[in-house]
């Protein structure tokens, strides 16, 4: 099957985004870090990251340590909304969607359930134990 190319990243880019970008959350101590691929589901992307954190510091630590490492490896971060309040970030870099909630905007926002269709990544290997 060939590679689609609609935000721009290759299935193969985007897989390596997705990876990047679970590492530096769980570097940061993210919680409840869960990928969801978005092929058979949605145009908008190919993955959708959802995570939590304890404060709205921690919040923008993660955030801002997801779109540094992302930089390192030469990815367009497209847009970072939601910083200044750091209860929920939202980060496009593209082909991945990451949001970075506080973990009570989280339960209220629920976008797990919004996107139940999407079948989720196995992102294990890549957290820090």
């Amino acid at each position: 099957m060939a590679e689609r190319k609609i935000g721009g990243n290759s299935l193969t880019e985007s897989k390596t985004i997705l990876e990047t970008t679970v590492k530096a959350a769980s570097s940061k101590r993210a919680e409840n870090i869960i990928a969801l691929d978005m092929e058979n589901v949605s145009l908008l992307a190919d993955y959708f990251v959802i995570m939590s954190a304890n404060s709205n510091r921690q919040v923008a630590a993660i955030a801002d340590e997801i779109v540094d490492q992302n930089e390192k490896n030469g990815v367009s971060v497209r847009h970072v909304e939601g910083q200044r309040a750091a209860e929920w970030i939202l980060i496009d870099l593209g082909d991945v969607i990451v949001n970075v909630f506080q973990t009570d905007q989280r339960k209220f926002y629920n976008l797990e359930k919004l996107w139940s269709q999407a079948n989720p990544v196995d992102v294990q290997k890549w957290v820090e134990a």
